[in-house]
């Protein structure tokens, strides 16, 4: 078929040359294309086991038909579900994901298009679309549940002895479409199954589970912005049915193409490989050159210190705390071996701390609790517990370690930090910190000693200060979970012993050279809180994606360490309003200036985009997210919302997400092909 058959006429002379391909291995199907000259080819096989044997098999079916020779290609690029698995030796090859694929393949199909709706075997996307230049401008995907995708509309064909084929001409046929209510699989299964008992037509079950599903597809798509002409692409596209419920529902027609939609993935991998092969020889690449910081010194102090803890040969009293407007200086005068809770849990101490606390609560809550409850030797060290809480769930985990597991002490934090009576609380409170632990100690803590401490973690927090400048270089000297790793020390080491390991690290980063490269993107890290052991959304995007976390805007970074304190005014003073007037936590009043320190913390690091990352559940920061979102898109900072748990479940998702998330930003400063056609 030639290429102006199916292509928009306007980028038709953009897709001649040499021979590419694009392999889309979807869940389900698999679909590869070839562009050779003027001309295209196109073919589609179920997805096997192995999804390289798929590839290679569907590849070859596809040379076949082309009469060329696997030698003949000069370059190829997948994506797709299977995207992971595939290799394609001797030939220049790329691994793109299915989000950005479709974009451009629907572009090419029709440049007038800004709203895409993806829905394949396993997951559905709704995706926003730059009709000038086929990038992806958004994108949401739907949040590891199986409604409305093919695998569920597979089932239901199922549980009405119909073929899939079949399920949505007979939805087009019913008067009274029957009242799906579940927005679960699980339960529109058994929906279904009641009303076949009841004596619904099959008619009238098809049509209410695509009015369903498509309830859940509008949902997506206003989470985008829902913008006329609306393209329905991937496995499920040829549902007649859900097409139909689509346009009833959003109200826009969906826009018919030349090419099957269930091949505009491989379209526009194809596409990307016509445009990396013409690059291939120009292009400068992202840096992926990696200084290997050794923090081995850092993390066996944290290590040797907690083991001596555990042990109870320091000789001082242990205690816990929380929350990072705990006064550190207060309890270095003190004399006591601080513990910060905030290590993650595994799965095991999540579901433990869950039998104290509410499913609703956060992982990271239900950890603290899940440590105590199983008896992990260093919680078990602590003589007592303190909180100064902004987090409500927070304050019923102080709650529950004071009616369980030891002595726990609550202390409030003002939320209107601006006033003057906030900041009087505040003294008091810190004031009472100190009474208490002078009783738990036994021994006065001197003002003086106070004052010293103060005059210690400021050096402190200019040291790791320092450290985090270093990241403003166009080529990091550290990646970001190396600066989380080393600021975790923070929470756990004594303030001289903090202040030389800091130091040797600054030095030793300082001399690093830059790389003769063009710099990774750079990210920033904004949101609720990063526990200790929390790496695997830093692994994908530092590891697998090449970028880097430069900054991060949450409560175990850079933010929380980046403050002075006063050393001249009275003590307690000093205390109350250098916490204060940190970086705030997002329960504080006003908002506003909360939101614009997040947006300065990016223009400084110089960001290419942002991850607002959140715990599932989080009351803080899952709340007022928006009012972020719209504060960087006005800077015109692209942000990506990930809400994460502990159980890791969502590992391929989170990969997609990211990978997309990076592709959008390195073609925003590397112009499509349309863009020059």
């Amino acid at each position: 078929m030639r290429i102006s058959a199916v292509i928009d006429p306007k980028l038709v002379d953009s897709l001649k040359g040499a021979a590419v391909a694009g392999v889309d291995v979807g869940s389900r199907q698999a679909k590869a294309i070839i562009l050779k000259d003027d001309e295209i080819f196109y073919l589609q096989s179920p997805t096997g086991i192995n999804m390289q044997k798929t590839a290679d098999a569907l590849l070859s079916d596809l040379l076949a038909l082309s009469g060329l020779k696997y030698q003949d290609l000069v370059y190829i690029v997948g994506t797709g579900y299977g995207r992971v698995a595939m290799s394609f030796p001797e030939v220049g090859n790329q691994i793109v994901t299915e989000i950005s694929c479709h974009a451009l393949g629907v572009h090419y199909l029709d440049p007038e298009v800004r709203t895409i709706i993806d829905i394949g075997g396993q997951d559905s996307k709704s995706i926003k679309v730059d009709p000038d230049s086929g990038r992806v401008v958004s994108f949401v995907m739907n949040d590891k549940c199986a409604a409305g995708t093919g695998r569920f509309l597979e089932k239901v064909a199922q549980l009405l002895d119909l073929d899939l084929n079949e399920l949505g001409p007979i939805a087009l046929e019913s008067k009274v479409p029957a009242e799906i209510s579940s927005q679960c699989v699980v339960f529109a299964e058994s929906e279904v199954v009641s009303l076949r008992a009841k004596g619904s037509t099959p008619a009238d079950i098809a049509a209410g589970i695509h009015l369903a599903t498509a309830r859940r597809v509008k949902s997506l798509l206003s989470r985008v912005g829902i913008e006329p002409k609306l393209a329905f692409s991937g496995g499920v596209s040829n549902n007649v049915g859900m097409a139909k419920a689509i346009e009833d529902l959003v109200g826009y027609p969906v826009a018919q193409f030349k090419l099957d939609a269930v091949f505009a993935g491989a379209l526009g991998a194809a596409i990307h490989a016509r445009q990396f092969h013409a690059d291939s020889s120009t292009k400068v690449t992202r840096s992926t050159n990696d200084h290997s910081v050794n923090l081995s010194d850092i993390n066996n102090a944290v290590s040797r210190h907690q083991e001596n803890i555990i042990a109870g040969t320091t000789g001082r009293h242990s205690v816990g705390y929380i929350c990072s407007y705990t006064p550190l200086e207060i309890l270095s005068a003190a004399g006591v071996n601080h513990i910060r809770l905030f290590k993650m849990g595994n799965t095991d101490i999540v579901a433990s701390g869950e039998q104290i606390t509410q499913s609703v609560f956060c992982d990271f809550t239900k950890s603290i609790l899940g440590a105590f409850k199983e008896g992990v030797a260093l919680n078990k060290a602590i003589e007592k517990t303190y909180t100064f809480y902004t987090c409500d769930c927070i304050k019923k985990v102080g709650e529950a370690i004071g009616d369980f597991f030891g002595p726990s002490e609550i202390y409030t934090l003002p939320r209107l930090r601006n006033k003057t009576s906030s900041r009087d609380y505040y003294r008091k409170e810190i004031i009472n910190f100190k009474t208490d632990l002078e009783e738990l100690t036994g021994r006065k803590i001197a003002e003086e000693d106070i004052k010293d401490r103060i005059k210690l973690y400021n050096l402190v927090r200019k040291t790791l200060k320092r450290i985090s400048d270093l990241r403003k270089r166009d080529y990091p000297p550290l990646k970001g979970r190396d600066f989380l790793d080393a600021v975790k020390a923070f929470f756990y080491l004594p303030p001289d012993r903090l202040l030389t390991l800091y130091e040797d690290l600054y030095h030793r980063l300082a001399t690093v050279h830059e790389f003769d490269q063009k710099p990774p993107i750079r990210l920033m890290m904004a949101g609720g809180i990063v526990a200790d052991g929390d790496r695997r959304l830093l692994e994908l995007v530092e590891d697998s994606l090449g970028a880097r976390v430069v900054i991060e805007d949450h409560c175990t970074g850079a933010r929380n360490v980046s403050f002075q304190l006063s050393e001249t005014e009275d003590p307690y003073s000093s205390l109350a309003h250098g916490y204060l007037d940190q970086s705030p936590c997002t329960r504080m009043k006003p908002l506003e200036e909360r939101i614009a320190i997040s947006g300065q913390l990016a223009q400084e690091y110089r960001v290419d985009g942002i991850l607002y990352v959140y715990l599932k559940f989080c009351p803080c920061y899952g709340q007022v997210k928006h009012e972020f979102f719209k504060h960087f898109q006005d800077l015109g900072i692209p942000v990506l919302e990930v809400a994460l748990d502990y159980s890791a479940s969502d590992q391929g998702q989170l990969k997609t997400r990211l990978e997309a998330f990076i592709e959008v930003l390195n073609e925003r400063d590397r112009p499509l092909i349309s863009q020059t056609a």
